[in-house]
């Protein structure tokens, strides 16, 4: 946990195969002015690696129980990608919990092709390891002139990758491609911002539209240049948008 705050709380939930620590240089830049909680979902990082099957709202649970624990009642809620469709899953079960949402590269439903198509990530991340995804990945996370100026970034969050357990990373596939939330979009009433990279194509745009057009009196800001991992990318802008709920709320 990053900083601390009477008021000003934000909790973010990280991207697939990372863990809470993906969030850091946004929390560092957002930390003189709020605690940041940054978790690790479970399967990931420090947390237990239980066997499946999970769910988005499983996930969502685990961070609720997370708030409880340290007496938090309510906060921002952040996520990227992975995480942003745990945080859809959050608000739509812990409306008063949720201060506000920020919702970053992510969806709420991936397409009707999607249990094929994360089933085939699942099992090659279990039979070829963790290492046969990167470069698959790294093109997918980050745009090209990022990913030349920014070597340090690129191995940080790709030592993490290969760190996570194979088993966990496949049920973690399995859940992403089997959740949908659309139908819960249209009960979320609190400040809601999102934001996705221009070059983003593992959530593309139109996924970023169709949570805008779901999500009534939400925020669309497109980040020129950005890829799928825009809090890494532009960690200023992610931040800003944090900001921006974080007044929303405490107003």
């Amino acid at each position: 946990m990053a900083g601390a705050s009477d008021r000003r709380r934000v909790a973010l939930v990280h991207s697939l195969a990372l863990d809470g620590e993906f969030w850091r240089p946004v929390a560092d830049i957002l930390s003189n002015q709020a605690a940041v909680l940054m978790i690790d979902c479970r399967g990931h990082g420090a947390s237990d690696k239980p066997s499946g099957p999970y769910s988005v709202e499983q996930f969502a649970d685990d961070l609720a129980d997370v708030l409880d624990g340290i007496g938090w009642p309510s906060a921002v809620i952040g996520g990227a990608s992975m995480g942003g469709s745990v945080a859809i899953a959050f608000a739509a079960r812990n409306a008063a919990k949720t201060a506000a949402l920020g919702l970053f590269d992510t969806t709420a439903w991936y397409g009707a092709n999607a249990p094929k198509q994360w089933e085939e990530r699942a099992a090659r991340g279990v039979a070829d390891g963790m290492a046969s995804l990167v470069e698959f990945q790294k093109t997918r996370w980050f745009g090209d002139a990022f990913r030349a100026q920014n070597a340090d970034v690129i191995d940080r969050t790709v030592a993490t990758f290969v760190k996570t357990d194979p088993k966990a990373y496949a049920e973690t596939c399995r859940m992403m491609g089997a959740f949908d939330l659309r139908l819960k979009l249209g009960a979320l009433r609190m400040p809601t911002r999102i934001a996705v990279g221009e070059q983003d194509y593992a959530t593309p745009i139109k996924m970023a539209e169709e949570l805008h057009a779901g999500i009534a009196g939400s925020e669309l800001n497109i980040i020129s240049g950005g890829r799928h991992l825009t809090p890494l990318e532009f960690p200023e802008r992610i931040a800003a948008e944090i900001d921006l709920l974080l007044r929303k709320a405490v107003a």
